[in-house]
């Protein structure tokens, strides 16, 4: 499985697609403010992968917050997540992976900040495993309705790159493989992103 996107130690690391295919290289974003610059210049792509860098996004902006009171924090969490919210507005991925972590900060206004960022690390790390396991089992599922020697025609970023790592359709090809089967793809069109020549 591809890693499209981790959170080790504060920082969010993620494959720069902007270099793809020719380079792979990673890039490493310490602040929200750097997640929000990712997901604007499209270094990361695909709705669900940019609904986890949103949400890693705000963990990491949430861990920036100085204030001791949960009103003071919230209140610089929201600006935060306004900020993260139009570094592309039309992700809806981006703006449920925002609202829920705004939600768990909401909901566990009890604890202190310390134990607060805490939990909204967590939930980043929560909602990067569902990606995974939904992407893993829309696959298995999918993969029934294929049979051994189909050809599959594949269009736009299906694959683990715009995911955290399995992928859409594309997971859906992984298990049909993974399951044995002898499968040809012809991906009509896959989107690599356009540099302008000088």
């Amino acid at each position: 499985m591809i890693k499209t996107i981790e959170y080790i130690d504060g920082v969010v690391r993620m494959i720069d697609q902007t270099r793809l295919p020719a380079e792979k290289e990673f890039v490493d974003c310490r602040t929200i403010e750097e997640v929000g610059h990712a997901i604007k210049t499209m270094i990361i792509r695909g709705a669900p992968a940019i609904g986890v860098a949103a949400a890693m996004g705000v963990s990491s902006g949430a861990d920036s917050i100085e204030a001791s009171t949960f009103e003071g924090f919230y209140q610089e969490l929201e600006g935060k997540c306004d900020r993260l919210g139009q570094s592309r507005p039309t992700a809806v991925n981006s703006a449920w992976a925002i609202k829920r972590m705004k939600n768990v900060a909401q909901s566990n206004k009890s604890l202190s900040v310390i134990e607060l960022k805490s939990r909204l690390k967590k939930e980043a790390l929560t909602i990067l495993t569902e990606d995974i396991a939904t992407n893993e089992a829309m696959g298995q599922h999918g993969q029934t309705l294929v049979a051994d020697g189909n050809v599959i025609l594949t269009h736009c970023n299906a694959g683990a790159l715009a995911t955290a790592g399995f992928g859409t359709a594309l997971g859906v090809v992984r298990a049909a493989v993974n399951a044995g089967k002898n499968i040809r793809v012809l991906a009509n069109e896959t989107r690599p992103f356009y540099k302008a020549l000088a």
